[in-house]
């Protein structure tokens, strides 16, 4: 059994002209999200065993926050280039490619991959995964490269604590 979990990366801010989409960092309520988030999914999971961010700031720095909160090593964090493409066939070649010694995994990325890929591959529809959203994911398999369709056991939104 395999078991995902897919993050989006809390509230960036678009107020700070002439810096690249990839520097853009989090808004104070994405921060505050990310905090809120990380708190209540570490009361109803146990820390997963690898963490993979996005290399844009603002994934990076939601994958901090969580890492911090599950006191997670941040030296263990694992920061994907291929994750910045927006697309799920990133995030699909990603999961596919874990190391099966670790059975749960969370992942940081971006808007459309998640979208994409948490209706692939969970039982679920999922309209929107909102930012610092979270959708968590099993898997009947001992390998990741061999997920297909999944069963969707959690989803978590800063909205429904607000």
């Amino acid at each position: 059994m395999k078991t995902l979990y897919i993050v989006r990366h809390a509230k960036s801010s678009w107020e700070h002209e002439g810096i690249k989409d990839i520097d853009r960092p989090l808004k104070k309520r994405g921060i505050n999200d990310a905090y809120l988030i990380s708190g209540i999914l570490q009361k109803k999971i146990n820390c997963p065993d690898v963490f993979v961010a996005s290399c844009a700031n603002r994934a990076l720095h939601t994958a901090m926050i969580f890492s911090y909160t599950f006191n997670y090593p941040l030296a263990n964090l694992k920061i994907s280039k291929s994750l910045y493409n927006f697309s799920d066939g990133y995030l699909i070649k990603t999961v596919k490619a874990l190391d099966d010694d670790f059975d749960t995994a969370i992942i940081f990325s971006h808007d459309h991959g998640i979208n994409s890929f948490v209706n692939k591959f969970g039982d679920q529809k999922i309209a929107h995964v909102s930012t610092c959203g979270v959708i968590g994911i099993t898997f009947d398999t001992s390998h990741w490269k061999n997920i297909k369709s999944g069963k969707t056991i959690l989803s978590e939104f800063p909205k429904n604590y607000k």
